[in-house]
């Protein structure tokens, strides 16, 4: 028979493996490999490419990349030092997505098992569900580009609570210091360090405890991410122009609709952070509260206290759109501008704390709870596997890296133009405008957090007949606008209209006189337009290719005196 040390090893080992499978169809597929779309292919992978090519990795605050709005700010990007754009610059785009991947779900796993193992569930006899919870927090579907940003929490907090107890060696304070390196402030972090001052307020104030070096931990971490993060401080301090998040409307839900989110929050969770904690983690946390309630178990605060910060995420997230907050929204820019909603990426780390604190409660009820929790733990882990992107997305027909992206396609509409892609500029419709700048295109359009106010008004006009069309595309662009797409009312929000669609604009109503002022020539679009000639478009050719998802339509914007 194994020893229990043996036998914690071999599942650790297992653990290890099972990741391994996981991650595979990203490194033994490559660019067959399906990955997210949304705020991914449509969006980071093609920036990162952008920015590559652009030789502005370093370039100064002021600088613009140009192959994008006739001049996107560099800063959009991002700052240099962070780890997923040296990815991207040192290999190609699925290399660099799969190698991020494979160091976020490692980093995310030693992480969670740490915490679990050293604050959480220190009993020797629950090393199972250290494990297992930790691997099923590892491989949770989280947004790519957001990194270490909620995947590294539990290592922030296993070394936070380490100093807080008195362990100040080096592994802690260097853990601090290089999870900004692989991880976003404004995305992740800010919401957590917030959480970190709240829990020394508490020691100070409640416990008349003030830790000054569990303070000293707080302020390096935050500090170093303001110095990595230093383009974004230099935007806040010296703002060199509005953009386009000085128009967001951020609070427009009325009380029952932000009542109804917050219940789609908690059930369901979020697309950034999905836990996918609906069919097993809740049912064994809400067991788990019951039986509390109904034997009166005093010794389970914590367990009690982060089910209730749970539910308290999920309703400041949806009321944090509420109608209500607009007027004092309007007077304080930063409210608008930064997203304060996000507190609820903290979820992720407290739903499956939540989920190891709940298996062992139950774990040491007897052997038939003892049996329910290895299921529970063996269903989640099935969930999650099942949410693969390898089999979800290929499921529901989404296209691969290689069919998104359509590179022998695009080269062959480059060629067929003839003319270097710098002198001239083109859109798309029906088509994410990600596809076109990969492929090295330079786009009136854009998908970016951020661009000038300026240009978002002057891009507007190209649309402005089609949003009068649609109520709900122009709320969509004129309170948001972060898609600078050419909307069309027949197509709604949709750009992945793919070579099998039918789908056919028969009334398009365009202000082409203002996309050629803004140096506008071609529009690349996935569906064929019927009524082209009315809005002086050209059609040229039509681009199909086998490894593409789309059918191109090649349409050049007529003069005026052209169009007679």
């Amino acid at each position: 028979m194994w020893s229990e040390l043996e036998l914690k090893n071999k599942h650790l080992w297992l653990a290890w493996l099972l990741l391994a499978v996981y991650l595979s169809p990203l490194f033994i597929l490559g660019e067959n490999a399906h990955i997210r779309v949304h705020d991914n292919l449509d969006s980071n992978i093609a920036w990162y490419k952008v920015l590559r090519e652009s030789g502005l990795l370093f370039g100064p605050v002021d600088s613009t990349v140009p192959q994008i709005i006739n001049g996107l700010p560099r800063d959009t990007f991002g700052t240099e030092f962070s780890g997923i754009e040296w990815l991207h610059h040192l290999f190609p785009s699925m290399m660099a997505f799969a190698l991020s991947q494979a160091i976020t779900r490692c980093f995310a796993f030693m992480g969670m098992y740490l915490l679990l193992k050293k604050h959480f569930l220190k009993e020797p006899e629950v090393w199972p569900i250290s494990v297992w919870v930790s691997f099923a927090f590892a491989i949770t579907p989280f947004w790519p580009s957001g990194m270490l940003s909620t995947l590294g929490m539990p290592l922030a907090l296993w070394a936070f609570l380490n100093i807080r107890n008195g362990d100040s060696t080096p592994k802690n304070w260097l853990t601090l210091i290089l999870l900004p390196l692989y991880s976003s402030f404004v995305l992740g972090f800010f919401f957590f360090l917030a959480s970190m001052g709240i829990f020394w307020l508490y020691d100070a104030l409640i416990r008349k405890k003030r830790n000054w070096v569990f303070f000293g931990g707080i302020a390096l971490m935050t500090a170093v991410y303001l110095l990595v993060e230093y383009r974004l401080v230099y935007s806040l301090l010296f703002p060199q122009e509005p953009t386009s998040r000085d128009e967001f409307v951020s609070s427009n839900l009325g009380f029952w609709h932000a009542v109804r989110l917050t219940f789609e929050n908690y059930l369901l969770g979020h697309t950034h952070v999905m836990t996918l904690h609906t069919a097993v983690i809740l049912p064994v946390l809400f067991i788990v509260m019951w039986k509390i309630w109904k034997s009166g178990i005093k010794t389970e605060k914590t367990f009690i206290w982060m089910f209730m910060i749970n539910i308290i995420l999920s309703v400041w997230y949806a009321f944090w759109f509420y109608k209500g907050w607009q007027p004092i929204k309007d007077k304080v820019s930063l409210l608008n501008t930064f997203n304060f909603a996000r507190f609820h990426f903290l979820r992720p780390l407290i739903i499956y704390l939540l989920f190891g604190l709940g298996c062992r409660f139950l774990w040491k009820m007897g052997s038939g709870w003892k049996k329910a929790v290895k299921w529970a733990l063996v269903l989640q882990i099935l969930i999650l596997f099942g949410a693969n992107p390898e089999i979800d997305y290929r499921v529901i027909g989404k296209p691969s890296f290689k069919e998104f992206y359509a590179e022998k396609q695009f080269e062959q509409i480059k060629e067929y133009i003839g003319k270097p892609q710098s002198s001239y500029r083109v859109a798309s419709i029906g088509l994410h405008p990600s596809i076109a700048q990969y492929n090295g295109f330079y786009t009136l359009d854009t998908y970016n957090n951020y661009y000038p106010l300026s240009y978002k008004k002057k891009f507007r006009k190209i649309i402005a007949p089609e949003l009068e069309k649609n109520r709900i595309l122009r709320t969509y662009f004129d309170d948001w606008g972060n898609r600078c797409y050419i909307f069309v009312d027949e197509l709604g929000k949709n750009y992945d209209f793919t070579k099998n669609s039918d789908k056919k604009i028969r009334h398009l109503d365009l202000n082409t006189d203002a996309f050629k002022q803004l140096g506008g020539d071609y529009f690349f679009s996935a569906v064929p337009i019927e009524n082209a000639q009315e809005n002086r478009l050209k059609f040229l050719k039509a681009f199909s290719e086998k490894d593409s998802a789309w059918k191109i339509y090649l349409y050049k914007v007529q003069t005026k005196q052209e169009g007679l």
